[in-house]
């Protein structure tokens, strides 16, 4: 991934507040966040000059466009629902001690952020995931578990 500034490269660098930043650099921030896509630039996305810097940057974001608030991607064509992410969450562990937190199945459904349905991880819950929210932290603990790689962050 890249990060603001090499982003902010690819930016038309006009500092035109249309797409409701004060400038570049904070749109550049904001595309990192998440919080906003090539396509929140005017300049960029209608701009003859710019069009190569906008078809690179959405091809950079391409991967991200199923993700959740948390940055989670679930690819359910090489999940095979094997479970070690779900056991592996420590908000599951925490919120279902004695369900998945033990090596069970789930006594607590309703607060769990990862669940096996139909033979495929699902996300649900990502309040409680602990990479959401302002004290965020960058946990992987459903990543290193995952044999197929499954899951990712983006």
């Amino acid at each position: 991934m890249t990060n603001a500034m090499e982003l902010y490269q690819m930016l038309p660098k006009t500092n035109c507040k249309k797409c409701g930043k004060t400038s570049c650099m904070a749109f550049a921030v904001a595309l990192m966040a998440r919080e906003l896509t090539p396509e929140d630039c005017p300049p960029l996305k209608e701009e003859p000059k710019y069009k190569e810097s906008y078809e690179k940057l959405s091809e950079i974001f391409k991967p991200s466009e199923g993700a959740t608030e948390t940055g989670l991607i679930v690819h359910e064509d090489l999940c095979f629902g094997c479970g070690n992410c779900v056991v592996a969450c420590p908000p599951n562990v925490a919120n279902d001690p004695y369900g998945v937190g033990s090596g069970k199945a789930p006594t607590n459904p309703g607060r769990l952020v990862l669940t096996v349905e139909d033979g495929v991880v699902k996300a649900q819950n990502l309040g409680e995931c602990r990479r959401f929210g302002k004290n965020k932290i960058l946990c992987n603990g459903c990543i290193v578990t995952c044999p197929v790689e499954a899951i990712e962050f983006v």
